[in-house]
């Protein structure tokens, strides 16, 4: 039965090799790093809980790395387990798994490569900014290894810098046809949520000249606000004022009216009476000389 196995591999990775010089789909390209974790975990027997990288054909080295993980399904029930960017949690859920799981982890550097995951159109408006991050998991019993589900995960996309500070960043998941691309928010900073394994990456908005222009507007729109502000405030300081000289005027002239007044006729008071009273000034007296002389004579 092993034996068997062992050809059937032997046969899908000479297939895979065949096919790495020319990956024109995502699911090739996930064929080929099964293939050739399985292969590696025939000839070394992984040792379980220990991670180990997985060397890929020459045509792929540096654009993709891969990492495999053994361990076994109570365990990962139990603990969980972490590989590098992908957490999973106690009381995951592995389905089906009998004995024992091999987790792959991708990182696809390459652009060219990333390309194949997603259609132009499908992330029409964003750009991917992180490298595509997958995770596949295979149920290992006797010499079967079969394909199982398990989730939630997290992923960690820390090692993300998001050079424009006013673009939010958004997580996409990125199915089997090109076409079938889900962005959702972030979970934490600069970390996803996932309620399955599968294929992740981080994008952003495109087209920064547009958001210039809302911010500029907006500090327009701030200094407009303030300049009107601080106009009406001069404005009605400029109104206490001109009410503040009216009434000082208007006072001045009443003062001045009833000195006026005071002047002419003077007010006194007689008893309990006031009255008003004539000046003290009299005109002096002409005293005139009488000539006897001249009556006399």
């Amino acid at each position: 039965m092993d034996s068997l196995f062992l050809i059937s591999l032997s046969l899908s990775l000479s297939f895979s090799m065949s096919l790495s010089l020319e990956i024109k789909s995502s699911t090739t390209l996930d064929s080929i790093i099964r293939d050739y974790t399985l292969q590696s975990y025939t000839n070394n027997s992984f040792k379980t809980g220990k991670l180990y990288t997985i060397n890929l054909p020459a045509n792929l080295s540096g654009s993709v790395h891969a990492d495999a993980i053994r361990l076994r399904c109570g365990s990962l029930q139990r603990y969980g387990a972490s590989i590098k960017e992908f957490h999973l949690n106690k009381s995951i859920n592995v389905h089906p798994c009998l004995e024992r799981v091999i987790l792959i982890r991708q990182r696809i550097e390459s652009k060219n490569l990333s390309s194949l995951y997603y259609d132009d159109n499908a992330l029409s408006g964003y750009e991917l900014i992180s490298p595509i991050l997958t995770l596949t998991a295979y149920s290992l019993y006797g010499s079967n290894a079969t394909t199982i589900d398990l989730g939630p995960i997290t992923i960690d996309f820390s090692s993300v810098e998001n050079k424009s500070k006013s673009n939010i960043l958004l997580c996409a998941s990125f199915g089997v046809d090109k076409k079938e691309v889900v962005l959702t928010k972030q979970v934490g900073d600069n970390v996803c949520g996932a309620a399955r394994e599968g294929r992740f990456g981080v994008v952003r908005e495109q087209g920064l000249m547009p958001l210039k222009g809302k911010v500029s507007k907006a500090k327009i729109v701030v200094v407009s606000s303030i300049a009107a502000a601080l106009g009406a405030f001069l404005l009605s300081l400029l109104v206490v004022a001109m009410v503040v000289n009216a009434k000082k005027k208007a006072r001045m002239d009443e003062m001045e009216r009833r000195a006026y007044e005071e002047e002419a006729l003077q007010v006194s008071m007689v008893g309990h009476v006031r009255a008003v009273t004539a000046s003290g000034t009299r005109t002096a007296p002409t005293i005139e000389h009488y000539d006897y002389r001249v009556r006399h004579s």
